[in-house]
């Protein structure tokens, strides 16, 4: 990765992180989750809302470090309007790129790809993927918490 486009890639991180986008609860979702990070101490609780077999809104609410906050702020953004089986492709394809080695290729997730950079530190995968398995945890009407441990 040049350097450039790590330091764009950070610079999106950090704006996720300062301004999360759909930070909120949502009362009307008809799915919810919570999860837990023990490690990092990052919280986060997901609500979607979902009809006829579309994501029709997304939110989160909980506290985190930069990576974990960034990462639920983006999911949110990439899962609006995105039907069921293709949210399964997206956690899969996301899972992968994080926790595959540094050198590997992966299929480029748009604005997701900013944090394809988090495999390089195994300890930050975990909170990279917190609200993606809080999320699985709300779709399939998990009523324990999630965690990363």
């Amino acid at each position: 990765m040049t350097s450039d486009l790590r330091d764009l890639y950070q610079e999106v991180i950090f704006d996720h992180y300062k301004r999360p986008r759909n930070n909120r609860a949502l009362e009307e979702a008809n799915h919810h989750a919570q999860g837990h990070n023990p490690l990092c101490g990052d919280k986060v609780t997901i609500y979607v809302k979902v009809d006829d077999g579309v994501i029709q809104d997304v939110a989160f609410e909980g506290s985190g470090c930069a990576i974990a906050t960034a990462s639920a702020s983006m999911m949110t953004e990439a899962l609006k309007g995105r039907k069921l089986e293709d949210v399964e492709k997206l956690f899969h394809g996301f899972h992968d790129m994080v926790t595959s080695p540094p050198d590997a290729e992966s299929p480029p997730l748009g604005k997701l790809d900013a944090l394809r950079g988090v495999r390089e530190f195994p300890a930050r995968v975990k909170c990279a993927t917190l609200a993606w398995h809080t999320l699985q945890a709300a779709l399939r009407a998990h009523d324990h918490p999630v965690s990363t441990e």
